[in-house]
């Protein structure tokens, strides 16, 4: 008699393709907006940034070297005056570039975060126009190097003869700045830190 009790045949599993959708598009993550404004956001800092470096290092090669003969002999206290001068303003600069910058905040307002931005670059100029000055007094490495055009009036061997110690000086004078204002940001940002927050 044929009246066996057979199984059912298993079905078979559907296919990759069925099983699957390859062609499912992933959702858009939360944060990819804000990338995409960031990187947008760097972009054009870096482009002001060049914008601003360029015209200061075009100065720096026509008068950052000349200006040490032309304005530093007439200082009050000569070169050793120019160099303290110079020295104070080194800090000041740099505080007026970053200070602006630590007050931003994207998340919270983009266009109260460019003000601020904006508002940093006269500390850049500052800082930038500065470093020029500073770029006239460097003499090169090598002493061979050292002819007699870094001996004309103004360049950086003329500086160094005349004022032997005005790298001393302008270190000196940037360091006991910058410690002052250290020392009035601590005194002033303690009584915020200790003063009790309020309730929302």
């Amino acid at each position: 008699m044929g009246g066996g009790s057979a199984r059912p045949k298993r079905r078979r599993a559907a296919g990759a393709s069925l099983a699957y959708d390859h062609q499912r598009r992933r959702p858009r993550l939360p944060g990819a907006k804000k990338r995409e404004w960031s990187c947008g956001f760097a972009l054009l800092v870096l482009l002001v940034a060049f914008a601003l470096i360029v015209p200061v290092a075009v100065a720096a090669v026509t008068w950052g070297e000349t200006i040490w003969g032309e304005v530093a002999a007439d200082w009050p206290g000569g070169g050793y005056g120019f160099a303290a001068t110079v020295g104070a303003l080194v800090p000041l600069a740099f505080a007026a570039f970053v200070a602006p910058l630590t007050r931003m905040d994207r998340g919270r307002s983009k266009a109260r975060s460019l003000g601020w931005a904006c508002a940093a670059l006269p500390g850049l100029l500052a800082c930038q126009g500065l470093g020029a000055v500073i770029s006239g007094v460097l003499r090169p490495k090598h002493r061979r190097d050292w002819d007699t055009v870094c001996y004309s009036e103004g360049h950086p061997c003329w500086v160094h003869v005349h004022y032997p110690w005005v790298w001393l000086v302008g270190l000196l004078v940037t360091l006991a700045v910058g410690a002052l204002l250290i020392a009035v940001l601590v005194r002033y940002a303690a009584p915020r830190a200790e003063r009790p927050s309020e309730a929302p």
